[in-house]
């Protein structure tokens, strides 16, 4: 039953992909929908059976690398922690394929693309499921490139091409840290299988943990969007808006997370290492909420917040609040698929128009759309009895309970984010639904409300918003509980629950939801009721220096551009030239049989065939033959050589060679 939640995506993708032609569009959306609705069911009974009960899974295939002392098996681990990934990735990926009928059936590719849809799929289960490193590795580069196929769907699209090669060659540079940590795990454990290491952690020197701990969250920044690696998420809103759905709120944006989350017996004994990692999640939330204030593209708004809510799952992950970190991943997955799906349809209804200052007053024409995504932004202020309330603010409340330079830090910007994600988010429910119609006459004319196909999704994802968290949040992390059993690892000395609970001010609990609502109303008081604050704002030469800075993302791009792209080109180009065709073609065979050539044709060039030209080599060579004979007399400094070198050996080799060249002469 297990491998069976794997392998039927994997079997709707291949059947899709290799056999659209003979099965067409509708036998593509049944297969592939069916296939994930039934890997949904038994993901379902996975969780009650592994997680309720208990009772983790392990199935050992076959031997994969069998090499002296290195052994991996095709193994995978169905524990709580892969159990509970499953839900929200087979949920929402399911609920995606549906909602893709209606959003794509114009699309000529649908085959194809649900086929790339369901491979994502297999992929994240892979590496959610695999019980070593190398197993999970497999599915890390699977998403990885279909996440370029999916983001490059429309392929004649040049803004498509370059959006996927930088999501590609950015998500290099991760798995480049990620590589060499694996190599650094084998090289301290002799092992890359979870059991085996995790076991031996706690005996191994810090350093090395340290640095192999930084190596993974290398591999995990890049894939997750954290501060530096950041730039590839925007830029994949150009793949159809079912595509940032799954990648934003289910697979591979939360891979980063679930490496980081399954490692955390390694990460526990390095302080350094959550450190690190809490500074760059706090940053990375209040970077991306910052800019998310100036957006316009409604997709585009989305992704930033992500981005902030992953920096808040970071950050989590760095106080070793592991369980509230999957947690937040769960509950973010619901509510963000909610967000992106609303907006698709938004932009499907509207005669795909994004620029949110370009629609306006469309609550009265999509009512059940604008009452979704008012959901979906209330979840993500984290708004009581929402789903991101249980998680959310208990993040910002643990930052505060730790006590240490990084908490505090941690928790100031966190409360700052969520004020600013507030302001963001009621930006786009204002400007897009509430205040009056600002785009052409023929959009309103078209709109219309979404099928049936969009509508079902749409509103089970309402409802896991709104209810998903208040459910499961005892479960997962309440006091006490102990439904993660091994697959997580928090240090005695890193449990701040029962402080963040019981020891916090009720104002500084509450700080993080006032400063939500007090966004929410500023944006409503701005962008409706007294517009002409902003207006006025922006004849102000800061406020536009401000804004430009914010609406350039922090020149990021420039700062790559400038300093790591073209410095890289120059260099590769002076290698190219220099290195390649320059030592190693001069040093290497072709320089050597260049060499031989050449001089074989100067040499040939010597035979002219006049006999005075062969009478000056002859004397030349006669010259250069007397020299080296009397070297030995002509070197001495002393003048005076000593009689055991004229009655030795010496004397007797000076005068065979004489002869010999004396006869020479002769003849």
């Amino acid at each position: 039953m297990y491998l069976s939640i794997l392998i039927l995506p994997f079997l709707g993708s291949l059947v899709s992909g290799l056999m659209g032609r003979k099965i067409g569009v509708s036998g593509a959306h049944f297969i592939t929908c069916t296939c994930l609705l039934l890997s949904s069911l038994l993901a379902t009974i996975s969780f009650y059976e592994v997680g309720i009960c208990g009772s983790p899974v392990s199935i050992n295939l076959l031997s994969w690398v069998d090499s002296e002392f290195m052994s991996i098996s095709w193994e995978f681990l169905f524990d709580q922690l892969t159990v509970s990934m499953f839900i929200p990735v087979l949920y929402i990926s399911s609920l995606i394929h549906i909602y893709s009928i209606d959003y794509l059936s114009s699309d000529p590719h649908n085959q194809r693309f649900f086929s790339y849809l369901s491979l994502f799929t297999f992929f994240m289960l892979l590496l959610a499921s695999g019980a070593n490193y190398f197993v999970m590795f497999v599915g890390w580069e699977g998403i990885g490139v279909v996440s370029y196929l999916l983001i490059n769907f429309y392929f004649t699209r040049i803004q498509a091409n370059k959006a996927a090669i930088l999501a590609l060659t950015m998500n290099r540079v991760g798995d480049m840290g990620l590589s060499i940590g694996f190599f650094a795990l084998f090289a301290m454990f002799g092992s890359l299988d979870y059991s085996t290491i995790f076991s031996l952690a706690p005996f191994v020197n810090e350093t090395a943990i340290t640095i192999i701990s930084l190596l993974l969250f290398m591999g995990a920044m890049a894939k997750s969007a954290q501060l530096g690696l950041h730039s590839w998420l925007p830029g994949s809103m150009e793949a159809p808006t079912p595509v940032s759905a799954l990648l934003h709120a289910a697979t591979l944006v939360t891979a980063g997370l679930y490496l980081l989350v399954r490692s955390s017996p390694i990460l526990e004994y390095s302080s350094t290492a959550l450190l690190v990692i809490t500074l760059i999640g706090a940053s990375t939330a209040f970077f991306a909420a910052t800019c998310g204030l100036v957006l316009n593209d409604i997709k585009r708004i989305i992704a930033f917040s992500t981005i902030s809510q992953l920096g808040y799952m970071v950050m989590a992950v760095g106080l070793s609040q592991y369980n509230v970190a999957l947690m937040h991943v769960v509950n973010h997955a619901f509510f963000k698929a909610l967000l992106f799906l609303g907006a698709g349809a938004i932009i499907h209804s509207a005669a795909d128009e994004q620029d949110i200052r370009k629609l306006g007053g469309l609550i009265k024409f999509l009512p059940f759309i604008s009452s979704a995504m008012l959901v979906g932004t209330i979840a993500l202020l984290g708004l009581p009895w929402l789903s991101g309330f249980y998680s959310k603010d208990l993040i910002i409340e643990l930052a505060y309970s730790q006590y240490s330079f990084s908490s505090t830090y941690a928790y100031v910007l966190g409360s700052i984010t969520a004020g600013l994600t507030s302001f963001y988010s009621f930006r786009l429910i204002s400007l897009v639904f509430l205040t009056s119609p600002n785009g052409p006459r023929s959009t309103y004319v078209n709109i219309h409300e979404a099928k049936i196909a969009v509508v079902i999704p749409l509103l089970i994802l309402s409802l896991f918003s709104i209810f998903f968290g208040f459910v499961f949040s005892d479960l997962f992390v309440g006091i006490g509980t102990d439904f993660f059993g091994n697959a997580l690892y928090i240090h005695p000395n890193n449990i701040s629950l029962v402080e963040a609970e019981f020891s916090m001010n009720i104002g500084l609990k509450l700080l993080p939801s006032i400063l939500s609502i007090i966004g929410g109303l500023l944006a409503i008081y701005l962008y409706l009721i007294s517009p002409n604050i902003l207006n006025n704002l922006s004849e102000n030469s800061l406020f536009r220096k401000i804004y430009s800075f914010l609406n350039g993302q922090y020149y990021f791009d420039i700062l790559y551009n400038q300093f790591i792209i073209s410095k890289g080109l120059h260099i590769g180009y002076i290698i190219s030239k220099v290195l390649d065709r320059g030592v190693i073609e001069t040093v290497g065979p072709h320089g050597v049989s260049t060499i031989l050539k050449n001089t074989g044709e100067n040499i040939a060039k010597l035979d002219t065939g006049i006999i005075t030209t062969y009478a000056l080599y002859i004397t030349l060579g006669l010259l250069f033959l007397i020299f080296l004979i009397f070297s030995p007399i002509l070197l001495d400094t002393s003048g005076i050589l000593p009689s055991s070198s004229i009655l030795g050996i010496d004397f007797f080799r000076l005068m065979i060679v004489y002869i010999s060249s004396l006869i020479f002469i002769l003849w």
